[in-house]
């Protein structure tokens, strides 16, 4: 297995690329000429998407710890190729719907802006058509109150809004896909509720799946800002409407996913699942198992690929985690064999590009690959390997900081970056090796891929 240090070539030849080091003034920029689209009538429809597709690894956002600050890198050659200075110190960051632009949100300052990796993919119907552009900020900046769950499936993004008490400002729900970002779109797809809570939303197509928070003498939440059913919303003339409140309850519901069969919602009882038929959706509840010790699931993973989710089941504010597996065409839950050991706590979890494994990130420094496997029909997750990550001194993490990790979407990659080591290695899925490794001069708080997507290979998270 290859390691970080094993990597010294490689890692000289980055660290002379980073010579200008992010922040600097004098960063260079990186600037790749757009692809031209040439005019319809100068070509036949004889050709395939060859001629004017990308093929690249991609882009890579790193969000900075020590400034308010967001780098972005080429993949193909670990360049990097620009710099940005952020309006706030504390954000979270994630990718768009279809990876063309970096989401950074700051939920104390009720903001959500946007940088455009300068790569994106167009479909002129006779072909599909990719571009690549120098990376560049957007306009568009959201301001709803408090934007807390961010989810992405199927080409559209849900921005779930919990509004302020304290200000009697109500929750919200806005959704757009990279089209609306990319032309700054001032006419958003909003649902706006009556009072805030801690929700979430699924877009499904034209359907949005979202909480709904009922008075706190009916609501079965023992937390009341949490909600505890879900209702459906269809887009009609650019408003959502309520359709249908699903009658199953999911008291203190928390964490939602879906995998273009069901859509499904934590509650502290077990698991709300919800099926659409034709224009009505139903639900049913799978109910918790022992082997959860009395936890509850707060966090689902799902993706088109796999017809089982992954939730992860925990006490509120870390501790002892569980994972489960949940089949949702069977109704039934189970405990995953492997289970995080007692002293390295899950930092981040993801679904590999298609669906084959599901990563479990530690506290320890190490990357858990899980895959699938079937046994008299059923899926069963089991532990095919783990790569130690980081031969640093664990201990000496800064406080309030991590590994994280981002999944390419067109490719068996993860990318794990290490704030003590200040960098970012390049994970091979398949054969768990180190591959590469990108040398930064801060410590990374987040990072996320960017880049064109494979289609048909999406999964369905919410980040915070």
């Amino acid at each position: 297995m290859k390691k970080p240090f094993q990597l010294n070539l490689l890692t000289a030849a980055i660290s002379s690329l980073l010579l200008y080091g992010c922040g600097d003034a004098e960063t260079t920029i990186i600037e790749k000429e757009p692809i031209v689209v040439p005019d319809e009538d100068d070509h036949d429809d004889d050709h395939g998407d060859d001629e004017f597709t990308i093929e690249s690894m991609g882009r890579l956002a790193v969000l900075s710890a020590d400034s308010n600050q967001a780098v972005v890198f080429d993949l193909d050659d670990n360049q990097l190729l620009d710099t940005f200075s952020l309006i706030h110190n504390s954000n979270s960051l994630t990718a768009s719907a279809d990876y063309r632009f970096a989401v950074i949100a700051s939920r104390s300052n009720d903001y959500v802006g946007f940088i455009d990796s300068g790569m994106w993919r167009e479909d002129h119907g006779a072909h599909l058509h990719d571009y690549e552009q120098a990376p560049e900020m957007n306009h568009l900046e959201l301001d709803g109150s408090r934007p807390t769950h961010i989810v992405k499936h199927d080409g559209h993004m849900a921005v779930f809004y919990d509004g302020d008490a304290d200000s009697g400002i109500p929750a919200a729900v806005q959704v757009l896909t990279d089209t609306d970002i990319s032309s700054e779109i001032s006419n958003i797809h909003t649902l706006d509720y009556p009072v805030n809570m801690h929700g979430v939303a699924e877009p499904v197509g034209e359907y949005l799946l979202s909480t709904v928070r009922r008075d706190d003498a009916e609501n079965t939440s023992a937390a009341k800002i949490l909600p505890d059913q879900v209702a459906v919303y269809h887009l009609h003339d650019g408003e959502y409407e309520q359709e249908q409140i699903l009658e199953v309850l999911c008291p203190d519901l928390h964490g939602a996913a879906q995998n273009g069969h069901a859509v499904l919602f934590g509650c502290s009882d077990g698991i709300l699942v919800a099926h659409q038929h034709d224009e009505e959706f139903e639900a049913e509840k799978i109910l918790n198992i022992e082997g959860l010790n009395g936890l509850r699931i707060g966090t689902i993973y799902g993706h088109e690929e796999s017809e089982t989710f992954i939730g992860i089941a925990a006490g509120h504010g870390g501790g002892e985690a569980i994972l489960v597996k949940i089949d949702p065409e069977n109704e039934e839950m189970e405990t995953l064999e492997w289970q995080p050991a007692a002293d390295a706590s899950p930092v981040s979890y993801a679904f590999a590009y298609e669906g084959e494994a599901f990563l479990i990130l530690d506290s320890k420094g190490f990357l858990n690959i899980l895959t699938p496997h079937d046994h008299d029909g059923e899926t069963h997750w089991e532990l095919a390997g783990s790569v130690d990550i980081s031969e640093e001194d664990v201990s000496t993490m800064p406080e309030g900081m991590k590994f994280s990790m981002t999944v390419a979407e067109n490719g068996h990659y993860v990318y794990v970056a290490d704030p003590i080591a200040q960098h970012v290695l390049q994970v091979h899925i398949e054969d768990m090796e180190i591959e590469g490794d990108i040398e930064l001069d801060f410590a990374p708080a987040n990072i996320t891929w960017l880049g064109i997507a494979e289609e048909a290979h999406e999964d369905d998270e919410h980040d915070h």
